[in-house]
């Protein structure tokens, strides 16, 4: 047996088997073993969930080492899927082989109606439940998410539309529970370590893909505590702070004592830490979002206070939220305890500012206006969350026409959850869905939404009849048109009016103008575009004006392009493009070409051929250049 070669659990019982005696041959011997070597070897790894049950039914012995509840069920399923082990207690009783079978399901399941949607949602007629399938699904929301983080991280460049569906399913699930704990977080009263949690609600709502937690949140706010102390120990040894357990919320009354905590801070966030206001990029969503402000160590006014306050009152230090306007500010009391104080009893903190302290005067220089006293008033969470959410909401707005104003979505959910009757927001939201609902590759489903929004504001607010009358109309006559609309239309390289088309889908191609990579995903033969487009896009001064095909693309920036023939070339060199919707219309990258998913084969049956040929003749060219 020391000379055995085995490599694997189901070696180790294969040889034991062979060196037995005849009459101990068998599993005989393997079932002698000590239940410690045992379920070691059934906890190797070697051994696949099939292999387990089989051995468990061979006698009395395996079938109690490998109980339901016992090490070997809870190794197979740790093996599976690592990432769910941080969801169990140590101390819990888990019936590891159900939960196996409960997790196998949810992944069959989460892999049958990502298969599902791109056949559902590549078409103008999206069914109206689209997520209600997902919804109404049975087990754990936990399993069927880590079902779909598995697709996410499949290796390779294939599966890129089961991927993009998988995206687009999780993006959905995570946001739904974010903002239902949003809205229940909003009824609680308010206290002090809840304009923290509250940041971060916005920050997990914003980037439901990124792990973002509240309390990976506070484990680095802590390493920073720990900094602080630190310093604060070499200013004072004795100081009260220096002796606060984790997770006590004790002030410090004395303000000498508090302005030595104020002093080691400002050292340690903006001289050790290099903390900073971001002035050279401030709109940049990123400055709003807690996890990044601890990443990027940047930050506006806004995240940089409530970092700055968090910090402040871990360690006993009293600071309040000011909703200043232009410059969101923390006050620090400077009067007696109990004592009636106006805003002249306050220094004032600029945290964007390197932890600069203020008087009322120089909050007035700061944003160069007077303002009345109750500007310098505290405020409660849900009116900081509301200055935090309008200004991703004002961001939102200035995104690109091509873009899927994602983060104005967003911001308007999380605005709306917090004052769901604001009109102004309702308008702005049903516009927004008008706007994507009429883009034939968006989804069908978003234009009947803009009706049940504009019925609820017409009942908020009949003054706004106009605007709820037009938008009514148009979204009717849309839905009308879609109605008449007949099945797929099929573009057929062969047919004559499509001899001058000389791109197929999935080419990776160059604008020969602006430089930019782009993958073409649709063409027509001359430009459909209303006179108004062309005529802006200045299309007549091409050599061929618009009597020539045009290629829907999708450029490396993100956006989407409608470009002529005469400005494309293809890209000797291609590269991946990256680009949110790729997988929406292919299936692999290559490393040449794109394949298009079945969905967009069937619009354009034969470009695929195509494709091949026109890789083939370009790198055939490529070497005869070389020669």
């Amino acid at each position: 047996m020391a000379a055995a070669a085995v490599d694997s659990a189901m070696e180790v019982v294969q040889a034991l088997a062979e060196e037995a005696a005849p009459e101990t041959a068998g599993l005989s011997c393997l079932v002698n073993l000590p239940g410690e070597v045992l379920e070691y070897i059934l906890c190797s790894g070697s051994l696949s969930a099939a292999d387990i049950s089989r051995v468990s039914s061979t006698c009395r012995r395996l079938r109690e080492l490998c109980q339901s509840s016992g090490k070997v069920w809870k190794e197979q399923f740790r093996v599976r899927w690592p990432s769910l082990m941080k969801h169990y207690s140590p101390t819990d009783y888990v019936n590891w082989l159900e939960e196996y079978k409960v997790r196998q399901k949810a992944g069959l399941e989460a892999r049958k109606i990502v298969a599902s949607f791109s056949k559902r949602f590549f078409s103008e007629h999206v069914p109206c439940n689209g997520f209600s399938d997902i919804e109404n699904l049975e087990g754990p929301e936990i399993f069927f998410e880590d079902e779909l983080v598995c697709i996410l991280n499949m290796e390779g460049r294939k599966a890129l539309t089961w991927k993009y569906y998988a995206k687009k399913i999780l993006y959905y699930l995570r946001q739904q529970k974010i903002l239902n704990n949003l809205k229940a977080f909003l009824q609680h009263s308010d206290d002090y370590e809840s304009y923290l949690e509250g940041a971060v609600y916005i920050d997990q709502y914003c980037n439901p893909l990124s792990e973002i937690s509240l309390k990976d949140i506070h484990v680095q706010i802590d390493s920073i505590v720990e900094l602080v102390c630190k310093t604060l120990r070499g200013i004072n040894s004795r100081h009260p702070s220096l002796a606060f357990k984790a997770g006590e919320s004790s002030m410090i009354m004395e303000i000498e004592l508090q302005s030595q905590v104020l002093d080691a801070m400002n050292y340690v966030l903006y001289d050790q830490l290099k903390f900073k206001g971001n002035r050279m990029d401030y709109y940049n969503a990123l400055n709003l979002y807690m996890h990044q402000v601890l990443i990027r160590r940047t930050g506006i006014p806004i995240s940089m206070s409530l970092l700055y306050m968090t910090i402040a009152r871990k360690l006993g230090v009293p600071l309040e939220p000011v909703n200043f306007p232009s410059h969101f500010l923390l006050r620090w009391c400077q009067g007696a305890e109990g004592a009636t104080l106006d805003i002249f009893d306050y220094i004032y903190i600029d945290a964007f500012g390197k932890g600069r302290q203020l008087t009322v005067k120089e909050c007035e220089y700061l944003i160069g206006q007077h303002v009345t006293a109750a500007l310098y008033g505290v405020v409660n969470v849900k009116k900081v969350l509301q200055r935090m959410v309008g200004n991703l909401l004002s961001l939102g707005k200035r995104e690109g026409i091509d873009q899927s104003y994602q983060l104005l979505r967003d911001s308007l959910d999380l605005y709306l959850a917090m004052y769901p009757d604001q009109v102004q927001l309702l308008l702005l939201q049903a516009r927004l869905y008008f706007h994507l609902g009429i883009w034939p590759e968006k989804s069908f489903c978003l234009v009947l939404k803009v009706l049940d929004i504009l019925q609820h504001i017409q009942t908020l607010d009949p003054g706004q009849h106009g605007a709820v009358g037009y938008l009514v109309q148009h979204t009717l006559e849309h839905i009308e048109r879609k109605k008449e609309d007949v099945g797929v239309e099929v573009k057929l390289r062969s047919h004559e009016k499509h001899r001058d088309v000389c791109y197929s889908i999935g080419l990776i191609m160059k604008h020969k103008r602006y430089g930019y990579n782009c993958v073409i995903y649709g063409w027509d033969p001359t430009c459909m575009m209303g006179h108004e487009w062309i005529r802006n896009m200045n299309v007549h001064s091409l050599p061929h004006g618009h009597h020539q095909p045009f290629y829907n693309v999708l450029v490396e920036d993100g956006s989407c392009r409608y470009a002529a023939q005469e400005n494309l070339e293809y890209n000797v060199e291609p590269q991946e493009i990256s680009h949110p919707d790729v997988g929406r219309y292919f299936s692999e990258f290559t490393g040449t070409h794109y394949i298009p998913n079945a969905e967009l084969e069937l619009r354009y049956p034969e470009d695929l051929g195509s494709v091949y040929e026109a890789v083939q003749n370009i790198y055939s060219a490529e070497k005869e250049h070389v020669q």
